[in-house]
């Protein structure tokens, strides 16, 4: 299992556990088709036609708490407008026509995309994130992160820093999403986790927010000394 840490992150997680969600085959566009298990999306495959716009697939789950890491292999080189991995609400774009080739996940408020080009999208606007991307079987991961409000992206395992922040106040669930205007574009999923605070580190969080930052803070707590000790410890980890 695939383990990755952000900078800054508590440590007292649980582990990651595999998940199993797939692309969605009741939502996503009647240009993408799916592979038998339904992890490889191939878009726009029509053998006589060409793209006619931009199409997009959504994963199956939705994720409202918790933190959570996928990976999207780009199994032959990217090109076109635009090919794209990132997340959204149920109301983000799956599909456009009429030939309008767009950057589709982040051309409104609804999704939060990545293109092969190396820009980020978000309310219509871009920024360049990092360099493009062209080789065969490039690995996108994608972290998720509802407690701090971000979203990291990684290529082929290297952190590419947060490119997305507040995720945690959209009030909505978000689902992994992915998008193409290219003609014969193959993405498909390999690992996907996740992992969850126990109880006990929610309340641990709680605290280290409602105090000062001193060590002295916490031991004028009424609480165990082992509980103490462990607070110190999360406040340490979490220190940049």
């Amino acid at each position: 299992m695939t383990s990755v840490v952000e900078s800054g992150q508590m440590s007292t997680f649980r582990e990651y556990r595999p998940d199993n969600w797939c692309w969605d085959r009741q939502n996503k566009s009647s240009d993408v088709h799916l592979s038998t298990n339904q992890l490889a999306a191939y878009f726009h495959i029509d053998p006589v036609e060409d793209s006619t716009g931009t199409a997009g697939v959504r994963g199956t789950q939705g994720f409202h708490e918790g933190e959570f890491y996928w990976e999207v292999i780009f199994t032959e080189p990217a090109f076109g407008t635009a090919v794209m991995v990132g997340v959204g609400t149920q109301k983000a774009l799956l599909h456009t026509t009429n030939y309008q080739y767009i950057n589709m996940l982040g051309m409104d408020d609804q999704s939060w995309g990545l293109s092969y080009k190396g820009t980020l999208w978000h309310k219509g606007t871009c920024r360049q994130y990092c360099k493009p991307f062209y080789e065969n079987n490039t690995r996108i991961g994608v972290l998720l992160n509802l407690y701090a409000g971000t979203l990291t992206y990684f290529k082929n395992g290297v952190n590419l820093g947060v490119a997305f922040k507040d995720l945690h106040r959209v009030g909505e669930e978000l689902y992994p999403l992915a998008c193409s205007t290219a003609a014969e574009t193959e993405l498909e999923l390999g690992v996907r986790s996740s992992r969850k605070l126990r109880l006990q580190d929610k309340c641990f969080s709680t605290i280290l927010q409602h105090i000062g930052r001193n060590d002295n803070d916490i031991d004028i707590l009424p609480l165990p000394l082992t509980m103490k000790h462990a607070l110190k410890e999360d406040r340490h980890n979490a220190c940049p």
